[in-house]
């Protein structure tokens, strides 16, 4: 059985803050619940309601509880606005690997937070946690998501046939992996103290 897990508050570049989920965070369940994609490929809930959104949250505290894995909003630093979730998942971590999942609501787009996020919780599971893989599924018609995760050091190691259901239709997905021995630019491993 998996220990629990304290999901930490890190910052993702100068403006935004990852940190634990809370209550407070039903705006961001909302704002994702009415995307147009957000709700085929994640547990939020769609339609709305403060019910399920409650719920959504506390999935998220269980996850960290149960030992699978560091579920984060990031939030914006100037006004705690959430914008977004990132997720390192330990399903697989005995056999070294975790999973990242990602999603960004309109107000956060465009801004390079969803790269900042990645960027620094993959150095976190590469060089901290001490993690050998950490990999992400994307969408070949993503190309934001494409350009976020070759952005973060991520390389394409192949397209993945009929990977997954979304909207009840098989999908393709590009599998995206970072090796805790890879570097891209400007990404170094934290110095020994």
């Amino acid at each position: 059985m998996a220990l629990p897990l304290t999901v930490p508050s890190m910052t993702a570049g100068a403006d935004f803050v990852l940190r634990p989920w809370e209550m407070s965070d039903l705006p961001l369940v909302r704002e994702a619940a009415e995307d147009d994609y957000i709700p085929l490929i994640t547990t939020i809930p769609s339609p709305y309601s403060d019910e399920a959104a409650e719920a959504y949250v506390r999935r998220q505290w269980d996850r960290a509880a149960a030992g699978a894995g560091y579920p984060f909003t990031i939030a914006r630093t100037r006004d705690r606005r959430p914008v977004g979730f990132i997720e390192l998942r330990l399903t697989d971590a005995a056999e070294g690997r975790a999973a990242l999942r990602y999603w960004m609501t309109v107000p956060g787009r465009g801004q390079g937070v969803t790269g900042a996020a990645l960027r620094t919780v993959t150095t976190w599971a590469l060089h901290e946690l001490g993690i050998p893989r950490v990999q992400a599924l994307v969408e070949p018609w993503n190309t934001a998501s494409v350009r976020t995760a070759e952005s973060a050091g991520y390389r394409c190691e192949g397209l993945l046939r009929g990977w997954q259901e979304i909207g009840g239709r098989r999908r393709d997905m590009l599998m995206y992996a970072r090796l805790n021995d890879d570097r891209p630019p400007g990404d170094r491993p934290p110095a020994a103290g």
